[in-house]
């Protein structure tokens, strides 16, 4: 099984705004082949945490064949659901908080849970904005997925 190294990064400029722009930015390594390969995606109206969640998840799917993955995330919000497990929780409970109301992102949360079972995933927490290479490169790649989104918008056809 191939090891994979990603780092993934998901923004969102006017958060809760009607008219916002979000962005996501990757960055696989693959360490045996001495190779990286950076991805960024802009979004229109969207959420902080729905553009953190579709970074790895776009990261995962950019894999060809099951791997073991070592997943570096700023995200509490997708860490936590997975070295907490209350990813299982949530899906014994149906795909809801149980008693505490509704999964927000459930469609989400539900297809990187498949894409859990298909790779191998360790989720790793880093500091945003810190000394993080690959980090704080995610961090630029969004920003410029969302710069491109807002010049996109400034067209006039």
């Amino acid at each position: 099984m191939k090891e994979i190294i990603i780092y993934t990064d998901g923004g969102c400029r006017d958060n809760g705004s009607e008219n916002n722009v979000g962005g996501i930015g990757i960055v696989l390594i693959y360490p045996k082949r001495d190779y990286i390969k950076e991805y960024k995606e802009g979004f229109k109206n969207t959420t902080n945490n729905q553009m953190e969640l579709l970074a790895v998840i776009k990261g995962l799917k950019m894999l060809k064949e099951p791997c073991k993955v070592n997943l570096h995330s700023d995200s509490a919000y997708v860490v936590n659901a997975f070295q907490k497990d209350w990813i299982s929780s949530w899906q014994q409970k149906g795909w809801t908080r149980g008693k505490s109301g509704e999964l927000r992102n459930k469609e989400m949360w539900k297809e990187l849970y498949q894409l859990t079972k298909i790779h191998k995933v360790k989720f790793i927490k880093v500091r945003g904005h810190s000394d993080d290479k690959y980090n704080n490169r995610c961090d630029e790649l969004v920003n410029m997925a969302m710069d491109e989104m807002e010049e996109s918008q400034d067209v006039i056809i």
